[in-house]
């Protein structure tokens, strides 16, 4: 069965945070705005924990942002001085409410809640450690591997920040963390910055989050973002930075700016919007073709075809239609409704196409289901002849950082060459976007970028091995 937004590659995780210094500001309301404005890195879970006088409470559940706090869970979460949010997308294996974060942890040293976003390299050899110890595990997120080593840490650190300080020296990978205590928000960013965290302000009160959307979402402003290796630390007497880990080699993902990321966010210094348009028009220098109109696969697709459009001189249309009323959970009760999810979901406009060669532009091609489906109803609707660009290279290693791309059997352009890739998605030329030029997509980006997914050369070590959960594989296999 076809499903688009599944189709697609993910990333896995979005936070916000705020810290109020203003009486009349409403902590839990902001965040919801905040995540609402993430909910693009994250359909499968959310959830917000919220502080009040030094006491945390918290909500979270499976699904979107609006199904999850309804009216009365937002009045009975209350006030408070201090909240915490985070939506996750999350591989089937993996979509428990268990799993959902904030992660809300009591420790003899108080409370505590966490949300990250990324993936630990080191996670499994961390877990093992401390099982061995004693450590009992409820979930298989690296959440709670990171709440394990900062409530360590906390027995003989003087201060929550101290303790974050001790337990990241310990993780590897990537990681934008958020942790937030009775009195304090601390946030880290892992020394590569592989994945993007930001500072902000609503009036006088301090912000947060994985995107500047999220924080102009909630009616703030965008202040800078989190250096690689930085610790920020929010209290009654202002913002404190720590150069913690800073000065490292970094590796921001590139696909920040192909994929994950909202168009109208700024990361690390580069407009997701422009780098995108930017894509579209090296993409046309690289590929160029004799067609009559440019379209975009929807959503991502469409800045780098304006991109394209305007380098190439090819008129740029509205291919597409997308059904912005089907959700996450859209439920197909009989085989006729299955086979026709494509055709519900995403509509082709033929009078845009019909008799007219086509350039397709969509931001990759990943496993490649996406890519026929959508040229086929390109051929359906009367387009003559199907030029597929791809705003980015080649896909041909799994990618470790936190998103789903875990292994190379799934990449289609690891098991094929691009000829054959043409044939099987049904398209008359195929065009991927060089890696010299995806590294300069991101104008006035001040971080180097992770391009592992396409060269197979990482930023830090991948993991050894991967984490296998024996326990519950023994008891499915008893069911």
């Amino acid at each position: 069965m076809f499903d688009y937004l599944e189709s697609k590659i993910h990333d896995e995780c979005g936070v916000f945070a705020v810290y109020s210094r203003d009486e009349d500001m409403d902590v839990v309301a902001d965040t919801y705005y905040g995540l609402y404005a993430l909910q693009h890195r994250g359909q499968e879970s959310c959830g917000i924990a919220v502080n009040e006088d030094g006491v945390i409470r918290s909500h979270k559940d499976l699904g979107l942002v609006n199904e999850v706090f309804t009216p009365d869970v937002i009045r009975r979460l209350g006030k408070g001085q201090m909240a915490l949010g985070h939506c996750r997308y999350a591989p089937y294996k993996d979509r428990t409410r268990s799993s959902s974060q904030p992660m809300l942890v009591r420790h003899v040293k108080g409370t505590m809640a966490l949300a990250f976003n990324g993936q630990l390299t080191n996670a499994v050899e961390l877990r093992e450690e401390l099982e061995l110890k004693g450590g009992i595990f409820h979930t298989t997120s690296d959440i709670e591997v990171i709440a394990y080593a900062i409530t360590r840490a906390r027995l003989n650190a003087g201060s929550i920040q101290e303790a974050v300080e001790k337990a990241v020296d310990r993780l590897t990978g990537a990681y934008s963390l958020v942790v937030m205590s009775p009195r304090k928000i601390v946030a880290a960013r892992d020394p590569q910055g592989i994945r993007p965290l930001c500072l902000g302000k609503i009036g006088n009160s301090d912000v947060i989050a994985s995107e500047s959307c999220a924080i102009h979402a909630a009616g703030g402003e965008f202040v800078r973002d989190i250096a690689p290796g930085e610790i920020v630390v929010i209290d009654e007497e202002g913002v404190h930075s720590i150069a913690h880990a800073c000065g490292q080699k970094t590796g921001l993902c590139v696909f920040e700016y192909v994929y994950f990321a909202r168009p109208d966010s700024v990361i690390d210094g580069a407009s997701v919007h422009r780098a995108r348009r930017r894509a579209g028009a090296f993409l046309a220098l690289e590929h160029p073709v004799q067609a009559d109109v440019v379209i975009g696969a929807p959503d991502s697709g469409l800045d780098a075809a304006l991109g394209y459009a305007q380098q190439s001189g090819i008129p740029y249309g509205i291919g597409f239609l997308k059904n912005k009323y089907i959700g996450r959970t859209f439920i197909q009760p009989s085989q006729k409704l299955r086979e026709n999810t494509v055709r519900i979901k995403l509509n082709p406009i033929a009078d845009t196409v019909a008799g007219k060669r086509v350039v397709l532009v969509d931001d990759s091609i990943v496993r490649g289901t996406t890519s026929k489906q959508i040229v086929q109803l390109l051929r359906e609707a009367g387009a003559t002849e199907v030029h597929f660009r791809a705003s980015s290279p080649k896909f041909l290693y799994p990618c470790y950082f936190g998103t789903d791309v875990d292994s190379q059997k799934n990449l289609i352009a690891a098991n094929y060459t691009t000829e054959q890739i043409a044939e099987q998605i049904g398209v008359d030329s195929l065009g991927f976007l060089s890696i010299e030029s995806v590294k300069k997509i991101a104008e006035g980006c001040k971080l180097d970028f992770c391009v592992g997914c396409f060269t197979g050369e990482y930023p830090v070590e991948p993991p050894k091995r991967e984490f296998e959960d024996k326990y519950s594989q023994k008891l499915n296999s008893n069911d």
